[in-house]
Parts: structure tokens; sequence; C-alpha cells
């Protein structure tokens, strides 16, 4: 969590319109019971004492993912943060929580097929996405010196710009989340082209 609050201020005093933070994913559920319960707790108890933070930073929440089938406990917590801070006109915070980029594919595709919808293009698919008012990613920073997406955000990395560090999650950091931005901001976007 320290990690967290860390990048959250850096990302907010940057400038940053919107941070999304992969915090579990659709295959975490096949980790050891105890280990699961003691996340979901983690995060009922984080998200509590942490919406004032983000509240006095003006920072808005937003969660992306199959949130109604998270524990009741958890779900609740995190439902009550998200409207507290709704209305907040700072950074939006996307926290990804029983989240999984095939999933989230399969549940838009599920969603046009049972509206009927004979013919798509890739606006209106990506309106069935679980977060269809956030912007795709500039930037998708990958800790652990892994060269994988993890299945996060699938469909909207098409062309983001990805940077890997060798830093692990828990020990990332303002100073490693610069390093990130700078990297970025000497790249020239192509978006396909």
């Amino acid at each position: 969590m320290d990690s967290v609050h860390a990048v959250v201020r850096a990302a907010s005093r940057a400038g940053i319109k919107v941070l999304s933070i992969y915090a579990f994913s659709t295959e975490n559920w096949k980790r050891s019971k105890l280990e699961v319960s003691a996340l979901m707790f983690l995060l009922r108890k984080t998200i509590t004492s942490y919406a004032d933070e983000l509240d006095r930073e003006g920072i808005r929440l937003v969660l992306s993912g199959r949130i109604d089938e998270l524990p009741k406990s958890a779900r609740e917590a995190l439902r009550a943060a998200e409207a507290r801070l709704a209305a907040n006109k700072g950074m939006t915070l996307n926290i990804a929580l029983n989240y999984g980029g095939r999933q989230e594919i399969l549940d838009a595709a599920n969603k046009a097929l049972a509206s009927g919808v004979k013919k798509l293009d890739e606006k209106a698919f990506a309106a069935l996405l679980y977060t269809p008012q956030l912007p795709d990613p500039d930037l998708l920073i990958r800790t652990s010196g892994e060269l994988r997406i993890s299945n996060f955000l699938l469909w909207q990395t098409a062309y983001s710009e990805f940077y890997v560090t060798d830093t692990f999650w828990p020990d990332f950091r303002e100073e490693e989340f610069t390093k990130a931005l700078l990297s970025y901001q000497e790249r020239e976007r192509r978006r396909g082209t």
C-alpha cells in the first residue's frame, strides 16, 4: 500500500489525469483461501482509511472489473468510497479489482449479443467495456522486470507505450515513477503510423 500511496501522490502532483492500478486479478482467486481472505480484509480496511486522503487531494475513484463478485464487506466499502469521491475534480484513480482483460472483452461482447447488436465498430465496442468513460492509457508501467501484459487492459493498451523496470512493486516509489514519466516524455508517439 505504501507504493500505491506514493504513486498516487506523485501522479496527482505531476498532473496525470488518470492512473489505473491493477490490484486484484480474476486469476488471483486461485490463490489459497486464507491469502484471498487476507487480501479482501486488507482491501476493505485500506480503502476505508485511504478515502480521506483521496478526498483531501480531490481525487476521484473509479472501480473496474467484476466488483459485484467481491465479498460483500469489501464491495460495500469500495462502492461507498467510489460514491463519496465521485464529484472530485482532480485526478481519476481507477482501481482494477477482480479484473481480467480477456474477461472484460468477453463481458463486453456478451453485452453486445444480449442487446441484439448486429455490428460493432471500435467506439461502440469500447463503450461496453468496464470503464468506457476513461481514455486509453498513454503509458503502461510494468514492475518486477516482467515483459508481459498480465491480462491487463488488453483492449485499451493497443497503442500504449511500455516502460519496464526491475524494481518490484512493493519497492516502487516516486523516484521510479518519475523515471518512467521521463522515459515516456522522450518518446515519439506514432499510434500505429
